[in-house]
């Protein structure tokens, strides 16, 4: 019996769990369907809504698997983010399993960037990258005989005998994504996450994935796991998996998960008459690029049924946008924005503060951005350097023993910003109130603009509170 898993539970990040908006774990799943495509027993865990780690353990001592694969859903935005607790509990998992004498494969953006600490916990390898192929072929060896070792094994990192953890060569993206099968629903509690939903919205949500990777450049975006290339699966193959949960799990809502939904205006087209061919549309929320949302784009977008679309704004200082390399114009999301908004279509915005050189100055070109175009929501981060990203190293050396949040809403700095943590999360707070309660706190803003000297820091705030 081969146990599959994931190491989020909802109920260990206070902000996740008062948003309520759980999505099922579509990499797990995958993984899931996958290994029943190759005739292995298989069985699934949901920590989404379990209690605590021992409702884990006790699954291990109910079923005792021979196996315990604990794979990341890598379309979650929460995966890349590597959170303390996260990683604390997945270690976790792989220790019970460990003890249990099962075998352990690990997948994820964390372990993938640390595979030490997941085999000194008792994996027996690390899935680097995307993980699916990766598990499936390691079952099917294993069920062929359970001695073999892993060293012909494409793609992971693992413990010789000598204790040292080695690194086989790197296995390719998947290509053809149609091939894959569709996500193992089947072993979810769907009644759960719509109870989930409904109690806390008032609808429905599910979500989907036509992609994989992202093909731009931003110095600041870690891509462990689909890398920089772009792989998409066909309108036709998309829009069949939306009749099928139309049928099987009937949401009101679709969250695509993708970096980026529809790369190109022919792709969208092509989806929006296939949704109309069917007779399926479903309003959906998806993520885009300001320079991609042309009024033809956004056309088709109106006509699949877009709700909302979510755009990475960054900033309103076009110096800050070049810093990042993010290949974006401040006009650009100013005409994005606009696009949208006139075929009815929501469009919410990712700001990020605390990039190196932000100053004041900068913070008031973001703030008055998003007061002239006035987006139907924003989303407030600071940045947060992920190993792999030229980011990352631009501001290694500033690092401390802390690289990483505690939990979503940490919006720590982990670098030597402008400001400290404090700063930042008081300008959060006031350009979310600007955005969704159509408020502005004139008197915080100016008495933010008049102490803001004694915000600067010349110390890693890694200690702030």
């Amino acid at each position: 019996m081969i146990l599959t898993t994931h190491p989020y539970f909802l109920k260990h990040d206070a902000k996740q769990l008062a948003r309520m908006t759980p999505y099922s774990p579509l990499s797990t799943l995958i993984a899931t369907a996958l290994l029943e495509q190759n005739d292995h027993p298989v069985s699934h865990f949901d920590a989404t809504f379990a209690e605590s780690q021992r409702d884990f353990e006790n699954v291990l001592d109910r079923q005792r698997p021979g196996l315990v694969a604990i794979m990341e859903d890598n379309f979650n935005f929460l995966t890349k983010m590597c959170t303390v607790r996260r990683r604390e509990d997945a270690l976790a998992m792989v220790r019970a399993a460990a003890q249990r004498g099962c075998r352990v494969l690990v997948n994820g953006p964390d372990s993938s960037d640390r595979p030490d600490i997941y085999l000194k916990a008792g994996a027996d390898a690390v899935l680097m990258g995307e993980g699916e192929m990766t598990l499936t072929e390691i079952a099917n060896l294993w069920r062929r005989d359970a001695e073999t070792p892993l060293d012909g094994i494409a793609g992971i990192v693992f413990a010789g005998p000598d204790g040292q953890s080695r690194k086989t060569v790197m296995r390719p993206h998947l290509r053809m994504l149609d091939n894959l099968p569709l996500p193992a629903w089947g072993h979810l509690d769907v009644d759960e996450y719509r109870r989930a939903w409904a109690g806390s919205h008032n609808y429905f949500s599910w979500n989907v994935a036509t992609s994989r990777g992202c093909p731009y450049a931003c110095n600041w975006c870690a891509k462990p796991t689909f890398g920089r290339g772009y792989e998409k699966r066909s309108p036709e193959s998309v829009v069949a998996e939306v009749q099928l949960l139309k049928q099987d799990i009937a949401p009101d809502h679709i969250w695509f998960a993708d970096d980026i939904f529809g790369l190109t205006t022919d792709w969208l087209r092509g989806f929006a008459s296939e949704v109309a061919r069917l007779g399926v549309r479903t309003p959906f929320t998806m993520q885009s690029r300001v320079n991609l949302m042309k009024p033809d784009a956004a056309d088709a977008l109106a006509e699949a049924g877009a709700f909302e679309v979510w755009l990475g704004v960054e900033s309103g200082s076009q110096k800050i946008l070049d810093a990042m390399e993010k290949g974006s114009r401040v006009n650009e999301a100013r005409a994005a924005t606009r696009a949208l908004k006139a075929r009815g279509i929501r469009a919410c915005w990712f700001i990020q503060l605390g990039y190196p050189g932000e100053t004041w100055e900068d913070i008031n070109r973001t703030r008055n951005l998003i007061r002239e175009e006035a987006p139907d929501d924003i989303g407030v981060s600071v940045a947060y350097p992920l190993p792999g990203t030229r980011f990352y190293e631009l501001v290694k050396a500033e690092l401390g023993e802390r690289r990483n949040w505690e939990d979503s809403d940490d919006l720590a700095m982990l670098f030597e910003g402008t400001y400290n943590t404090g700063f930042y999360r008081v300008v959060r707070d006031l350009l979310h109130d600007e955005v969704r309660t159509r408020q502005s706190d004139e008197l915080r803003w100016m008495h933010l603009a008049h102490e803001e000297a004694s915000h600067r820091t010349s110390d890693p705030v890694r200690l702030a509170s």
